[in-house]
């Protein structure tokens, strides 16, 4: 399981200013279909970094806390006016408080399933809800095929768990899908499908690649040449690269 692999874990936060600037947020119609329209909602965000997806539900007017492990992502998230917690999921202390709803936004799998999804439950009032997120991204077929070249030359293609090289999304899914199934403290989860698209130009798209921490982890001579190739596969693609996402949302509505 990724939640075991604690050196990808523990390196986002090699440079939070960089992940802050460069990760995608997520569509309206998915911070929409958790919140209805309903303002003042007590919201856990988990594994928040520095606040992309907090600050989308803080913005439609809930109350948010965050809880992060690492100090580094927990200060920019801070910084943007967030509360937030330092503390694993695992281990945090909820202190009696409870939640309308707990999200977690492309973190969950470094989180153990059991055990976070246990953690949830605990956190949720009766009736609450549990959302969780990713991002999956695919590119336009010629891109895509010139991309897969670069990374099998470089990289190998780095590992089937990479969900910037679009893999890996429908196992996150179905792990999270069984542990909120088994755990006996939820209704039958439901997985929504939010699709939307973003336009990257080279440096953008460059300076996303190193946030992943697939990437992060390369040696760093490895890293540079990826880049170098990454970089001109995409000027040969005019420079400009489509990027067709689909924000995956799993919820469940906690009973009892």
């Amino acid at each position: 399981m990724l939640s075991n692999d604690r050196s990808r874990a523990e390196s986002f936060g090699a440079d939070a200013l960089q992940y802050d600037r460069a990760r995608p947020s997520y569509p309206p119609e998915l911070v929409d279909a958790l919140v209805a329209g309903r303002v003042g909602l007590s919201v856990l965000d988990v594994g928040c970094g520095t606040g992309i997806a907090a600050r989308l539900f803080a913005a439609a007017g809930c109350a948010v806390l965050g809880v992060e492990p690492d100090p580094r992502m927990a200060a920019v998230a801070r910084a943007h006016g967030l509360s937030v917690e330092e503390s694993a999921f695992e281990r945090w202390d909820a202190a009696g408080r409870r939640f309308d709803l707990v999200t977690c936004a492309q973190a969950w799998h470094w989180v153990d399933p059991e055990a976070g999804t246990e953690k949830a439950a605990a956190a949720l009032q009766a009736g609450g809800r549990i959302g969780l997120i990713w991002n999956e991204g695919v590119h336009d077929r010629d891109v895509a095929a010139a991309l897969d070249a670069v990374y099998e030359r470089h990289t190998g293609r780095l590992d089937d768990y990479s969900i910037l090289l679009g893999h890996g999304a429908a196992q996150r899914i179905s792990t999270s899908v069984a542990a909120v199934s088994a755990s006996g403290h939820f209704a039958a989860p439901a997985v929504t499908a939010f699709p939307w698209e973003r336009t990257y130009t080279r440096d953008e798209w460059l300076d996303q690649l190193p946030t992943h921490s697939d990437h992060r982890t390369l040696p760093a001579d490895r890293l540079a040449a990826l880049l170098g190739a990454v970089g001109a596969a995409i000027d040969g693609a005019g420079g400009r690269i489509a990027v067709h996402y689909t924000a995956w949302l799993l919820t469940a509505d906690r009973s009892g």
